[in-house]
């Protein structure tokens, strides 16, 4: 038992880092959009950060795959994963052309209602504490994310869109981490997710070397850590974290986007971005801390 709640622990911990790291990587791709179009940036940032595993995929083995489960190929596991995350990111960044920065973020992480909710249509069931979590955790992205009136433009619909796919990725990565390589398996995705947003990008986007140097400190930080460590730690961390709960903690990239906003771009934080930041922080311990009733772990999400 003690065993179980330091692995759980372990598992939190990495996925808070990695909300971290995203969130603050909300600065780097602001400053990088400045000087390159979001196929282009999205096309390096993720093709840099699969070359900065090669090194890590070449001697990793297999490990933890659960007793009596298919073993999955990286290639394979890579392959879907990618594509989800490339639908996900490419409907982010088309909505942001037509909707708020902090629209986007809210309707973003909407994903943490998907992913209980497509769990159930999967036939796997969340406790109360989870759904409270949910609600929570979506409440306070509101207040920290959403100013004014709230009105669903054309933006707003791709990012629901895109939240839906994020939602299918988390759960992909549930399904495939226990069951391959997470390293490769990470390092394939990213190869997958930048190649199709290069081949794009070479379509409707200018492309020059100027550009891409004006931007290097962005893409650095983009591909080194949002992309290489963020995404990595990710689908070691979904080897053990149940679905649900792993979209809460990571929805905490969005006060950590503000509090990097605060600190290097001089973005004011109100009273209620505040609050919201407490309801997300409160939604982790409830979901984290409420009795788990649920009868066998591969009946809840």
């Amino acid at each position: 038992m003690a065993e179980q709640k330091t692995e759980m622990l372990q598992t939190n911990l990495l996925l808070l880092l990695v909300a971290l790291i995203w969130g603050f990587g909300f600065v780097a791709q602001r400053l990088g959009m400045d000087h390159l179009g979001p196929f282009t940036f999205n096309g390096i940032r993720f093709i840099l950060g699969g070359l900065c595993l090669l090194p890590l995929a070449m001697r990793s083995q297999r490990m933890h795959l659960l007793p009596g489960d298919r073993v999955v190929s990286p290639a394979l596991a890579g392959f879907c994963a990618g594509i989800l995350l490339f639908i996900a990111a490419t409907l982010q960044q088309v909505g942001l052309v037509y909707t708020t920065a902090g629209k986007a973020g809210f309707i973003t992480g909407i994903y943490v209602v998907f992913v209980p909710l497509i769990g159930l249509f999967m036939g796997k069931r969340s406790t109360v504490g989870t759904w409270i979590g949910v609600i929570l955790a979506v409440l306070g992205m509101y207040l920290l994310s959403v100013q004014g009136a709230f009105h669903l433009n054309i933006g707003d619909a791709l990012e629901l869109a895109g939240a839906f796919f994020w939602a299918l990725h988390v759960l992909a990565l549930a399904y495939f981490s226990p069951r391959t390589s997470p390293v490769r398996l990470a390092m394939v995705q990213f190869y997958v997710c930048g190649v199709c947003s290069l081949a794009i990008a070479i379509l409707v986007e200018p492309i020059s070397l100027q550009q891409i140097g004006a931007a290097y400190q962005a893409l650095l930080y983009s591909s080194i850590l949002s992309v290489g460590a963020g995404y990595t730690l990710q689908v070691v961390a979904q080897q053990k974290a149940k679905p649900s709960h792993a979209a809460i903690l990571l929805s905490m990239e969005a006060p950590f986007a503000a509090l990097g906003g605060w600190l290097f771009l001089q973005e004011m934080l109100s009273v209620r971005a505040l609050i919201g930041c407490g309801l997300m922080f409160a939604a982790i311990l409830i979901a984290q801390l409420w009795p788990d009733k649920q009868i066998g772990a591969a009946d809840s999400v």
